[in-house]
């Protein structure tokens, strides 16, 4: 990512906001469960964009000024959180691209670590567009 991009907030903050929103959709949860993977990644979602919306608003308490997309992708691993270390875990690779203003717009992917153990993998990704 070139070094222009305008963060609607700083990188650590974005991960502490993602973190947050995995960990309160996921935080009782011990491993995956197929029935209640749309809800945990609306969870996610939700919580990643009320977080975003509040903490860019404007100082006189005016919408944020960018446009917010958030995605959340749960992967199963194949094999319980005890065995993945001896490598039955699926693969999965994602990344985006896009034509837009380096100045205004941007996207921030992250991974959460505490999916791991729970025999799954989380990744969320956070996209900008400045208006």
């Amino acid at each position: 990512m070139a070094s222009s991009v305008n963060f609607p907030v700083p990188t650590d903050e974005l991960q502490t906001i993602a973190e947050g929103a995995c960990e309160t959709a996921l935080g009782s949860a011990t491993q995956y469960d197929h029935s209640s993977v749309a809800e945990w990644n609306s969870k996610i979602i939700n919580n990643i964009l009320q977080s975003l919306i509040e903490k860019t608003k404007t100082e006189t308490g005016d919408s944020a000024p960018f446009k917010f997309i958030v995605n959340s992708t749960i992967i199963q691993h194949l094999t319980s959180p005890s065995e993945s270390a001896s490598g039955g875990r699926r693969g999965m690779h994602s990344a985006v691209g896009a034509y837009w203003n380096n100045e205004k717009d941007g996207t921030w992917s992250f991974k959460w670590a505490g999916a791991d153990a729970k025999g799954m993998d989380i990744v969320v990704s956070i996209t900008w567009i400045g208006m």
